[in-house]
């Protein structure tokens, strides 16, 4: 037993655990964060800034900024590292669905980090949860639980201008086994008549999925890559009569399906 304990020792010299320790840090941070923007800067938002655009607009801004000082962070204490390549085309996206693939616990903030303004469309649990639910309200995010005011609201907000971020498999993907999509997606996009534009996340390591927890970090250091992909056209996939829509929406569902897919991980 001593001599199988040994090598795993070995491995895990002082760089492995003082990324464990800085990620424990950063989750502690991250969490800290989401409760003093929610207690102190977004209240006092709503004690100076009466109008409620201007008000969720700085918001997201704000938000956007807090992601890129945590990414940073991160980076500078060696937890990991990201790349973020074509990000000035996602930046010029207006009216347009992002849809990306969920390999990590941090697939969101690597977006949003980019995007200042960014609507997205969130898990209504995360309405609950103490840390986040004034990110959430203040940002004026899309809940997926509205379903009878989801569709309208997404086409509204899409309509003048807004980028909407959509996680089509609604959680995080399973390590090991294929893309399960849902058809939000694509029913918004269909609907709407609006683009999508494809994002591929990937990771060299395991890290921050599905079936792991925040301390099973991996013995080398990940590097989170964000790529922007190309536009997709959802008219291709649309069809006039309203009665069609439906199996339109499952067409640009099983596009999406492979579309999804990082080439890395084919």
């Amino acid at each position: 037993m001593a001599d199988n304990a040994m090598p795993m020792r070995q491995r895990r010299g002082g760089n492995y655990y003082w990324r464990l320790v800085m990620t424990a840090l950063c989750f502690s941070l991250f969490s800290i964060g989401g409760l003093l923007l929610s207690l102190i800067w977004f209240n006092l938002l709503l004690l100076i800034q009466r109008d409620g655009l201007r008000r969720r607009q700085i918001a997201r801004r704000s938000i956007s900024w807090s992601f890129r000082c945590f990414l940073r962070f991160c980076r500078f204490v060696g937890v990991y590292d990201y790349q973020m390549l074509g990000a000035e085309a996602l930046r010029q996206d207006r009216g347009c669905l992002i849809v990306a693939n969920h390999p990590s616990l941090i697939d969101y903030v690597m977006i949003a980090s980019l995007l200042p303004e960014m609507d997205c469309l969130v898990k209504a649990d995360l309405q609950h949860n103490i840390f986040f639910r004034g990110v959430i309200k203040s940002a004026d995010y899309l809940i997926n639980s509205e379903a009878e005011t989801l569709l309208p609201d997404s086409q509204q907000r899409l309509a003048r201008g807004d980028t909407i971020l959509i996680f089509p498999e609604g959680t995080r993907t399973r390590y090991g086994q294929p893309l399960q999509l849902q058809r939000g997606a694509a029913n918004i996009a269909v609907r709407a008549g609006c683009d999508l534009r494809v994002i591929h996340i990937t990771c060299t390591q395991r890290m921050l999925d599905k079936q792991s927890r925040w301390y099973q970090i991996p013995l080398v250091k990940p590097v989170f890559t964000v790529r922007v992909q190309s536009r997709i056209a959802s008219h291709a996939f649309h069809e006039a009569d309203e009665d069609a829509q439906p199996l339109a929406a499952r067409r640009l569902t099983r596009y999406l399906q492979q579309a999804l897919v990082p080439e890395e991980t084919k």
